[in-house]
């Protein structure tokens, strides 16, 4: 796929423009491995980045198959397979057949795996408390409307290529 044309790129609106330049700086600020190590170290936990991933995926559909979670966590299964393996180890995880196929497997959260991903969710929402705190509560609530609006269209237009406009 070519590069959109400088032409095509001075016609994206300013305020997309911002919001793509926020949006990256937010990604990369939550995902930094310091900001990690750090969530980590409030939560009590040593789980790195690729695992914290699985055990939050898991914890908002679970159980389920393998080739599905990798599928939602948009990485190859021989990725799932080795944290699902690290995470079974560890206690987090169980493999249970499948009721519908039994000669399936589907990977399910343990008691451990849960509270595990409360401790993790908190610790962020700590943070979040913290860099928020003089919000109003207007603002907060329209913060999280947009950004479920924002969420729910992304989802929606995941899977459409986009259009770069006119070419020369």
């Amino acid at each position: 796929m070519a590069a959109p044309s400088s032409e095509a790129a001075s016609l994206v609106p300013t305020d997309i423009v911002e919001i793509e330049k926020c949006l990256t700086r937010v990604a990369y600020l939550a995902g930094r491995a310091r900001q990690h190590e750090h969530l980590m170290a409030m939560a009590g936990l040593t789980l790195d980045r690729a695992a914290v991933a699985v055990l939050r995926r898991l914890a908002e559909a679970e159980p389920m198959r393998p080739g599905v979670l990798a599928g939602l966590l948009a990485v190859e299964a021989s990725h799932v397979t080795r944290q699902v393996q690290q995470l079974e180890r560890a206690g987090y995880v169980v493999r249970a057949a499948d009721p519908h196929d039994r000669r399936a497997r589907r990977i399910e959260l343990t008691d451990a795996g849960r509270a595990a991903v409360d401790r993790f969710r908190e610790a962020s929402r700590v943070g979040m408390r913290m860099a928020l705190a003089d919000w109003s509560d207007e603002d907060l609530r329209r913060l999280a409307e947009l950004f479920h609006r924002l969420v729910d269209d992304f989802v929606t237009h995941a899977e459409v290529p986009a259009d770069p406009g006119p070419t020369a």
